[in-house]
């Protein structure tokens, strides 16, 4: 580990809650139906809570009954990276934050159209800005 990582690891831990954290550094998961994000409705952006990078509109969110914010498309494909994940004995499909690799959740193909997708994400993962009205 070089010595910047150290140091942005350090500003994490102090600027983050330990939920937080764990979930987006070590691939943690909330408990469903516990999220500030679950029964969220208001307009708006969801952040990554680690950078602020743009990962989803509120017009993409919807209710998928799981426990969790459910999104059916990212902002931009720029905006997410994934990766395979096999930590619970079956394959799942990772979702990391494009710009610092925080762990958000995971993506599956059931979500509703116009995508068919349904990313699954942690709320302790997310920020959120309010749009202005305009």
């Amino acid at each position: 580990m070089t010595d910047d990582t150290k140091k942005s690891n350090q500003q994490l831990r102090e600027r983050l809650t330990d939920e937080q954290y764990h979930i987006t550094q070590e691939a943690g998961t909330e408990r469903p139906f516990t999220g500030r994000f679950y029964e969220h409705d208001d307009a708006g952006r969801y952040l990554c809570v680690c950078c602020g990078n743009p990962l989803f509109e509120s017009s993409t969110k919807f209710d998928s009954g799981t426990g969790w914010p459910s999104f059916w498309a990212p902002v931009t494909a720029e905006a997410l990276a994934s990766r395979e994940d096999a930590s619970l004995g079956r394959v799942r499909e990772e979702v990391l934050c494009a710009n610092c690799d925080a762990h958000l959740g995971h993506v599956f193909p059931d979500g509703p159209e116009p995508t068919g997708l349904r990313f699954c994400i942690n709320s302790a993962a997310l920020d959120f800005e309010e749009s202005d009205g305009d």
